[in-house]
């Protein structure tokens, strides 16, 4: 999967991005610092299963830190977003095509009101006003590609019995929409039952419904160690109810990781503390002390760890599945447990199997789960933290 963090410029995005990945990118407080999107490697978090085999793990891929278990997901940074982006202002096309693999997006926004809407510095500006457009640009994204060819294939899906939303799959052809979700949009949008009697606002409305399935997004509020960012978080909330929002600092998370990755502290990405290693300078202690006073003990974290697993567990619904047999944990090569992958909530065993390998699948007898030495069939519906030995012929 590819997570994108979207946002208009000066929000801390790159932070966050660095942050999450310790890649090297260009961070500057001044609108479009990040002109081609930075890919890197990101980590949710999971509670290892080598706990409740006695063991420690050998990860192939990720890390383990103390039986939690970071698993690797992909991120990518965009060029800031600017009202009338979808029209091309900014780097509006660039920003909107690097999004089109996204599986779901992190809206970063600045919770301090200290940048304007297209980033700039201010005092006192609404971070809700930065809600309401990107999620318009967004909206109008969608709307551009659908009406690009509207009236055509939706008289000609009337005129020749074609699937409808087959029609609107092939239109949104690179953006990862599925016809399920199409499907479903349309069962709850209550629109007109002919596409051709569609009125403007009713595109615009599927449209919408459509980017929000298809793109789902949770709000990071960074720089939630502000003066007035518990207010306007408070806000935030209240105007926007049913909007995911989680308080943020990339700034301190990456601070945190970066004293870590030094040896200066101990310190595991999502904890609300960390252990001094060695003998720190007076700015040193200055700055983790403050981060200890103003972020983690108000907030019981910095934010960054719990919004990449609240996008991928919740979100998008994925579940952390582990290959492991009841009678040997290592590989050929003698790595503990080297593999947890991801996988989505309603998978099965048989999905599992093919997932590892075609052949799996396709020999697929039984499956065993390494905890219990319980036999799953195929259509054993896969649990979080399931550890599964596939059984072929």
């Amino acid at each position: 999967m590819l997570i994108g963090l979207v946002g208009k410029p000066s929000v801390g995005k790159s932070t966050f991005f660095k942050a999450a990945t310790l890649a090297e990118v260009e961070i500057a407080s001044y609108p479009f610092t990040t002109i081609k999107a930075n890919h890197g490697v990101g980590y949710v978090k999971v509670d290892c299963i080598e706990k409740e085999f006695h063991t420690k793990c050998n990860p192939n891929k990720g890390f383990c830190i103390n039986q939690n278990r970071f698993v690797p997901i992909d991120l990518m940074d965009v060029a800031g977003l600017v009202p009338g982006a979808s029209e091309g202002k900014g780097l509006g096309n660039q920003f909107l095509n690097d999004l089109r693999d996204a599986n779901a997006f992190i809206h970063i926004v600045d919770s301090s009101g200290t940048t304007d809407t297209e980033g700039k510095p201010t005092k006192d500006h609404d971070p809700c006003k930065d809600i309401i457009f990107l999620e318009d640009e967004l909206n109008k994204w969608y709307y551009n590609i659908l009406i690009k060819a509207w009236r055509t294939f939706a008289r000609k899906a009337e005129m020749q019995d074609i699937s409808f939303s087959e029609a609107i799959v092939k239109q949104f052809s690179g953006l990862k929409v599925t016809e399920n979700q199409v499907k479903d949009v349309l069962l709850k949008a209550k629109l007109p039952e002919k596409p051709t009697n569609w009125s403007d606002e009713d595109l615009m409305t599927f449209s919408a419904r459509l980017r929000e399935v298809s793109k789902p997004m949770i709000l990071a509020a960074n720089k939630c160690d502000s003066d007035k960012s518990k207010e306007n978080i408070e806000k935030m909330r209240k105007t926007f109810p049913n909007i995911l929002i989680y308080p943020c600092s990339a700034d301190s998370e990456l601070a945190l990781r970066q004293a870590a990755k030094a040896e200066i502290i101990e310190y595991i990405p999502g904890e609300s503390h960390f252990k001094i290693k060695k003998e720190l300078n007076p700015k040193q202690s200055e700055a983790l002390n403050r981060i200890q006073e103003d972020v983690l003990n108000v907030y019981g974290g910095t934010g960054v760890q719990e919004i990449l697993n609240k996008v991928v567990f919740d979100l998008l619904d994925y579940l952390a599945i582990f290959p492991a047999s009841a009678n040997k944990l290592g590989d050929s090569k003698g790595n503990i447990l080297p593999d947890c992958f991801l996988l989505k909530n309603g998978s099965t065993a048989l999905d599992f199997a093919y997932y590892l390998h075609t052949d799996f699948g396709k020999n697929f007898i039984k499956a065993i789960d390494a905890k219990t030495k319980q036999i799953k069939g195929k259509e054993y519906k896969l649990k979080n933290r399931d550890a599964l030995e596939i059984i072929t012929r």
